[in-house]
């Protein structure tokens, strides 16, 4: 009797050690079971490892775990900074846990799942089999009521919060179950195929909260608090990390794989930088195209959409700064999701007064380019080659090359064009402006026949858009007729490139001689300094044909290079195709 009396003290005494190298992250307490089942059936669609116990008090409680003692407050930290259990939630060692009473299976008088000793009892053959989880019961319109005035103020709000996230309910979150409240839970029900009664059932209540903590979980929306940058809000971690500082940017990086990156906009600066940075977003990558475009004295809001991404960026001047951010997706993600993150993240944003991010942050990366802002791809069209202005309301002269397949011609990154006339006989086109223009400079055309061997100068877009302006490429008129005896033409020795093509042809007193043309395709290729210019005749009958009134160059002498570069870079433009 001893013996055994030594034993049973020593294992009693173990029983409290061993306890305490458990713990749960205890998350909600309900007086009912039909509560508690509901809420743990919620809670675990987002969270691993949930269980409902009843206390020995007479309540129910919902608890993560068990974890190591040791871990259980790093696992209570991850899932506040998810927002993925309320602030309250606290560390529990299941001492007064009696029974687990959800998921259905445990064995009565132990607080956890089966334990290691358990396992190692329990027969070879006898292997477990799924326990299928209890539907929650259908209730009348009379029972849903009774369960529902069992909510907490804190189950009340989470109810609205969902139906605000699911796009029912616009009012205040006040736990307040009014007109709005019902006409929102109404027309959940109608969406979700139920019958709209304006009062949500416990299984309703169940999939609305879970459906949108479950959403909550996957984006791991979590308070950012920037410091360099001057902004706090909220993020969806879960699917992105901090990657590096570009002024004005913050960049953040995808996480895991999931393609959404993120930018913090940070700056300072008044109407007109948040205008600049308003245009300058816009010839981003990021920024495609299609999709609106709202600016008014105080922010800024950018969507964009194509086959590769989806965005939205919104800045708001405030305090001399600009402060804002942009979310990026792929169009594999779930749009509505990635708005709702978007909603979040502007209504959270608010501006540290006084601070900005640094010009000077941030250390340079080989991945620097000139076709790139602060780490940011630069929009680039499907060609470039250029065109000249021919009256005052600045419409311009070009070649086709591929015009007619262009989804959008623009002259520069943004002005619009329309392809307005074309003679495919000489490739010439002509655009005119979506609005008005006035060009600093349009061509003057020279009225008689050039002097053969005289020297001209061809202005041109020889590298794209990469320059701001035209580069002048000089050569010689070398025949006033094509090497086959074509008329309309003017052959020239000149080294120019591709981006050339459709620039003005200009003598040494800067009156348009002719358009550059596209090299001749075909077996036979010339030799790269051999190129054609449509002479002044044809282009002044194809400009006369078409409404525009070519002007004659009243102009003698040699201009200076330079005086000569600056009347060229006053008419020519890049023409731009884009698709």
């Amino acid at each position: 009797m001893r013996i055994f009396a030594t034993i049973a003290f020593v294992l009693l005494a173990a029983l409290p050690a061993a306890a305490q190298d458990r713990a749960w992250v205890q998350v909600e307490a309900h007086p009912t079971l039909r509560e508690a089942e509901e809420r743990a059936r919620a809670y675990a669609a987002i969270l691993p490892d949930v269980g409902a116990y009843r206390l020995n008090s007479g309540w129910y409680t919902i608890a993560v775990g068990p974890f190591p003692s040791a871990e259980a407050e790093a696992e209570l930290a991850r899932f506040k900074a998810g927002g993925l259990v309320p602030a309250d939630t606290f560390i529990a060692d299941g001492a007064n846990y009696e029974r687990r009473v959800w998921p259905v299976g445990a064995e009565a008088g132990t607080p956890s799942t089966d334990t290691p000793a358990t396992e190692a009892a329990a027969p070879a053959a006898a292997e477990p089999q799924p326990v299928a989880m209890p539907e929650l019961p259908d209730e009348t319109p009379f029972e849903a009521r009774q369960s529902e005035a069992r909510l907490d103020t804190q189950g009340r709000m989470e109810i609205q919060t969902a139906l605000k996230w699911e796009g029912f309910y616009t009012s205040t979150i006040d736990a307040a179950f009014g007109p709005g409240t019902r006409n929102a839970m109404a027309s959940w029900q109608t969406a979700r195929g139920y019958e709209a009664t304006g009062v949500l059932t416990s299984r309703q209540r169940a999939e609305l909260v879970g459906g949108y903590q479950a959403q909550i979980a996957r984006l791991g929306m979590t308070p950012v608090d920037e410091p360099e940058a001057g902004i706090r809000l909220e993020m969806p971690m879960g699917l992105v990390q901090f990657d590096r500082y570009e002024p004005p940017f913050v960049h953040y990086a995808s996480r895991g794989g999931s393609g959404v990156k993120a930018l913090l906009i940070s700056e300072r600066g008044d109407q007109s930088t948040l205008y600049g940075l308003y245009d300058i977003m816009q010839t981003l990558e990021i920024v495609p195209l299609e999709g609106a475009r709202e600016r008014n004295s105080q922010n800024f809001t950018l969507t964009g959409r194509n086959d590769r991404l989806e965005s939205y960026s919104y800045a708001v001047l405030t305090g001399g700064m600009i402060k804002g951010f942009s979310l990026i997706w792929t169009p594999s993600e779930d749009s509505r999701l990635m708005q709702r993150a978007v909603a979040m993240m502007k209504d959270s944003l608010e501006s540290v007064p006084n601070v900005a991010l640094d010009e000077t942050l941030g250390e340079a990366t080989p991945e620097q380019r000139a076709d790139m802002l602060s780490g940011l791809d630069v929009r680039k069209p499907d060609a470039t080659h250029s065109g000249f202005f021919v009256d005052p309301e600045g419409t311009v002269l070009t070649t086709t090359n591929g015009l007619d397949a262009c989804r959008r011609i623009t002259i520069g990154p943004e002005l619009e064009m329309r392809l307005a006339a074309t003679d495919p006989a000489q490739g010439l086109a002509l655009l005119t402006p979506t609005r008005t223009l006035a060009p600093i400079g349009f061509a003057e055309f020279a009225p008689g026949v050039p002097r053969l061997r005289s020297d001209v100068a061809v202005a041109g877009f020889s590298y794209g858009e990469v320059l701001d302006l035209p580069v002048l490429t000089f050569g010689v008129l070398a025949d006033l007729r094509g090497l086959g005896g074509e008329e309309t033409v003017d052959r020239l020795e000149i080294d120019a490139l591709p981006g050339d093509t459709g620039g003005p042809v200009l003598d040494a007193s800067g009156a348009v001689l002719g358009v550059l043309l596209a090299p001749a395709g075909g077996a036979r290729q010339l030799p790269d300094s051999v190129r054609y210019a449509a002479d002044a005749a044809a282009v002044g009958a194809f400009l006369s044909a078409n409404g525009v009134d070519p002007r004659a160059s009243a102009a003698t002498g040699a201009l200076p290079p330079a005086v000569l570069s600056r009347r060229a870079a006053d008419m020519t433009v890049p023409v731009s195709c884009w698709n």
